[in-house]
C-alpha cells in the first residue's frame, strides 16, 4: 500500500465563514489556520495547498484574554535606522484596521514560504457582519460550541 499524495487538481475547496464575534483571538487563530493548511481533510497533504477558503466576520469583536489588550505589543519596522514602530492590541482594536489582529495571529501560526503565503491568501477578514461572499455559499462554521473555551462569557 502507498501513501496518497494529493495533486493540486484533485483538490476540492470549500468556503467556510467564521462569527468571531465575543471568541478570544489564540484559540480562533489556531482553528483558522487549521482549515486554512487542510489538515481537517483525510486528504492532507504538506507540500498542496488543499486547505479551503474561510471569511472570519465580526473580527472587530474578537476577545484576548487576561491583561493583553493593554501589554500586547505588536511590533514593526519603518526600513530606516532606529525605525522601530510599536502599537499595543488595543489601539489596534480601537483604530482603523481591527481585523490585523486576527489577520497577524493566524499568519503567525501558518508555516513561512511561498506554499504559507499562498494559504494566507484564502483568508478574508471583516470587522462587521457584512462580506462579499454570499455568491459562493459559505457554509457556517460554529467554533463557539466546539468548546466551552473558545468563548468568553464574562
Amino acid at each position: 500500500m502507498t501513501t496518497y499524495s494529493a495533486k493540486p487538481a484533485e483538490v476540492e475547496k470549500k468556503w467556510v465563514m467564521i462569527d468571531a464575534d465575543g471568541l478570544i483571538v489564540g484559540r480562533l487563530a489556531s482553528l483558522v489556520a487549521l482549515r486554512l493548511r487542510g489538515k481537517h481533510k483525510p486528504t492532507f497533504t504538506p507540500h498542496v495547498d488543499c486547505g479551503d477558503n474561510v471569511i472570519v466576520i465580526n473580527a472587530s469583536k474578537v476577545v484576548l484574554t487576561g491583561r493583553k489588550v493593554q501589554q500586547k505589543i505588536y511590533y514593526k519596522h519603518t526600513g530606516y535606522i532606529g525605525g522601530i514602530k510599536e502599537r499595543t492590541a488595543q489601539s489596534i482594536l480601537t483604530g482603523r484596521f481591527p481585523e490585523r489582529i486576527v489577520e497577524k495571529a493566524v499568519e503567525r501560526m501558518l508555516p513561512r514560504g511561498p506554499l504559507g503565503r499562498r494559504q494566507l491568501g484564502n483568508l478574508r477578514v471583516y470587522p462587521n457582519a457584512e462580506h462579499p461572499h454570499q455568491a459562493q455559499q459559505p457554509e457556517t462554521l460554529d467554533i463557539a460550541a466546539m468548546n466551552r473555551k473558545n468563548k468568553r462569557t464574562a
